[in-house]
């Protein structure tokens, strides 16, 4: 695809393909974008009139500029999470040693995810799409408590009341340091007695909250809900309907989601559509609140940034902006060949001025790549 277009509108970031007219006889050594506006006036100076680009391949000037600024707020987000797993580590090994859990930690770790979900959340969501599979009991109450932190913004809830939505899921799954290994990381379905064993850790997880000082009511009503459903054949306590707080409800939403995306030993994730449509058939159980379901879908997105889709043009891309008039075609940037298997240069393409388009979302562990060095290659570097 080719356009004519009159020098005076030609402007950096262009891509020319070749020259349309002039008065001399200059010729591009090769097609190219449009870098500096020296260019353009050496152009101009050369008697040329018009040019011919592809306004597919056109960039922002600034999208250098836009690029570090998400590789800062990317390396900040990473060092929240990383932080956060060693605050959450502490936790653990004080509850299962009888120790009183300081709250200190806790509450400026949250307060830290909760700014960066404010300033930017498209970073920490990001980091949350990069676990590792050995470490899935420290990370899943993190990012538990960070997606709790973002539905709660997308919902309007006021910061005050996140901060302690966020402390609430933090903890929310403490008591499993009291459930036997064998039985925690079963690779497969627990027989009915482990499954009594196991449910217990909701039960550990209240008596350990009531206990540590400086966790206010609403954090503990947050973790104490975490496994009732609307039916009312959750548990610990058989909670159902009305008397399941919003919070409660969102809590369930967002621990479930996390606990069918992530990645584990014995277990891969599955996909966010796919975990997504997991989610609405549970509300056709009764299990969940259907309107906070479709508005966590909206708040997560069809492709969230950091997530990988496969394009129609047999490419691997990482989502890298959202697409707010239409989620399906949002900003991606492309990095992988699937037919010939090897990584190519990366392209910058928004979906919604392109012919290109997502086939579906794909895991990195389907290709065999390493999701943590994608990020790190594509977006953390620039």
């Amino acid at each position: 695809m080719k356009k004519e277009l009159k020098i005076s509108k030609l402007s950096v970031g262009h891509y020319v393909i070749e020259i349309a007219s002039q008065e001399g006889n200059f010729t591009l050594t090769s097609p190219g974008h449009i870098k500096s506006e020296a260019v353009i006036n050496r152009l101009v100076d050369k008697g040329v009139k018009s040019v011919f680009i592809d306004p597919r391949q056109t960039i922002n000037p600034n999208a250098k500029k836009d690029r570090e600024t998400v590789a800062a707020d990317l390396r900040k987000a990473k060092k929240v999470f990383e932080q956060s797993k060693t605050i959450q580590r502490k936790v653990f090994d004080d509850a299962l040693a009888g120790t009183e859990i300081d709250v200190a930690p806790i509450l400026d770790i949250t307060n830290q995810t909760v700014d960066t979900v404010f300033n930017a959340p498209d970073s920490i969501a990001c980091v949350i799409n990069i676990r590792e599979k050995d470490e899935y009991l420290l990370e899943h109450s993190i990012s538990v408590s960070v997606y709790m932190t973002l539905f709660a913004r997308h919902l309007g809830i006021k910061r005050k009341i996140i901060e302690h939505l966020s402390i609430g899921a933090f903890l929310h799954d403490v008591g499993k340091i009291m459930v036997p290994d064998e039985i925690l990381n079963k690779p497969g379905r627990l027989t009915d007695e482990e499954f009594v064993i196991m449910k217990t850790h909701a039960n550990h997880s209240i008596d350990i909250l009531k206990k540590t000082p400086g966790i206010s009511k609403l954090s503990l009503e947050v973790a104490a809900l975490h496994h009732e459903k609307l039916n009312g054949f959750g548990y610990p306590n058989q909670v159902q309907g009305a008397d399941i707080s919003t919070y409660g409800r969102m809590i369930a939403i967002c621990d479930i989601f996390d606990a069918l995306t992530a990645n584990r030993v014995y277990k891969d994730g599955f996909t966010h559509l796919k975990a997504f449509s997991i989610l609405r058939e549970l509300v056709k159980d009764n299990h969940l609140d259907g309107a906070l379901v479709e508005e966590f879908i909206r708040c997560i997105g069809a492709f969230p940034i950091g997530s990988l889709v496969k394009l129609s043009s047999n490419k691997l891309a990482i989502v890298e902006q959202r697409n707010k008039q239409d989620p399906t075609r949002p900003a991606v940037r492309s990095f992988y060949s699937v037919k010939h298997k090897h990584f190519v240069q990366t392209k910058d393409i928004d979906l919604s001025k392109s012919e290109d388009f997502i086939e579906k979302a794909v895991r990195a562990d389907d290709f065999d790549l390493d999701m943590n060095k994608i990020t790190e290659m594509l977006l953390m570097a620039g």
